[in-house]
Formats: C-alpha cells, structure tokens, sequence
C-alpha cells in the first residue's frame, strides 16, 4: 500500500500502524466498522494477529476453520460485537480477495484507473454495501494516495472537503467532528 499519511483509527499505535501497513487490515477493519466504536473496529484487526494459529493472510484465514477463527473473535475481549456473525464475514471477505484477487488485498484497487471501477470493484466484496465502499474509496483517495480518474465523484459526497466520515479522520480533533457531523445528520458510515 503506497501510504500517503499513518492512519488514526483506533487509539493505538501499533494496531494504526497495522491497518496503514497492510491492506488486508485495512479492508477487515472497514467491513468491522458498524455497531462498534471505530476505535475497537480498527484495533481488531492488530487484536486478531495475537489470536490466530495461523499467518494473517488472506489465504491463511479464508482456509481455517471456521469455529477456529469464531472463537478468536468470542475471545476476551471479543473482536466485535456480534463476534459470530462478525468472524463469518471476515472468511467470506478473506475467500473473495483469495477467489478474485489471488489472497491480494491491495489489488483491489492498485492499477485501477477509473473511480468507478474502484468503486465496483469494492462493492463487490462481501459486507461492503454502497456507501461503506463509498466511505472506502474516499479513503484511499483523502489518505492513501489511490487517486483513479474521478474518484472523488465515485466516493460521492464523502469525497468532498469536510469532516464526513473515517475518510476525514486524521486525528481525535477531526475524529470529534465527524462524530459531530453524524449526530447532526444522523449519517452512518
């Protein structure tokens, strides 16, 4: 991942070092990114490192089995809220990136030269709706440096200047006032 800037997410720095460093962090700590804090979403994927039998790679985690990697994230403290459902869609993304993209994360978007492309490419991975592959290509554009033509207008309003979403966030000040923009506008993402 060619990284513009280190990633703010999750109040630790070695879990912000992991997902600045490794797409496949990057991308388990997006689709864990609901109905917990950021903070907790992006610090599981550094978490689950600790936890695993086996090397974090895609591969490595779309083969193992399931119960395995179920009760890395049951155990204290569990990864996520709903660590069950939660543990069966990291596999599901963990088979796709192996399926479609050779267990290369960052190929889904390097040498992509189109922000709509991207913006597919990313919808079609499991767990990523609309606007969370929205909030993704916002992302990498604001933070990452993967600036395809017309990425911004594929990341739709969270492309624009502002404090919208993760994409915005580069620090606890900026982190408040996305936080202050979704209570206002009562935003997901």
């Amino acid at each position: 991942m060619a990284t513009v800037t280190r990633l703010s997410f999750s109040g630790d720095e070695n879990a912000d070092h992991f997902i600045s460093t490794s797409p496949l962090a990057l991308l388990i700590g997006m689709l864990l990114d609901q109905q917990v804090p950021m903070e907790r979403a992006f610090a599981a994927p550094y978490q689950l490192t600790a936890r695993l039998n086996v090397d974090f790679d895609a591969a490595a985690i779309a083969w193992m089995p399931a119960k395995e990697l179920e009760a890395c994230f049951r155990k204290p403290p569990a990864l996520h809220r709903y660590p069950g459902m939660m543990s069966r869609r990291v596999q599901a993304l963990c088979s796709y990136i192996v399926e479609h993209h050779h267990g290369d994360a960052a190929a889904i978007w390097n040498d992509i030269d189109d922000g709509i492309e991207l913006l597919g490419t990313i919808r079609s991975l499991p767990g990523f709706g609309e606007q969370k592959a929205r909030v993704l290509v916002a992302l990498l554009g604001k933070q990452l440096g993967v600036t395809p033509v017309g990425w911004e207008a594929a990341a739709g309003a969270y492309g624009l200047p502002g404090y919208r979403s993760i994409a915005d966030v580069t620090d606890r000040e900026s982190l408040d006032r996305v936080r202050a923009f979704k209570r206002e506008h009562r935003v997901d993402g």
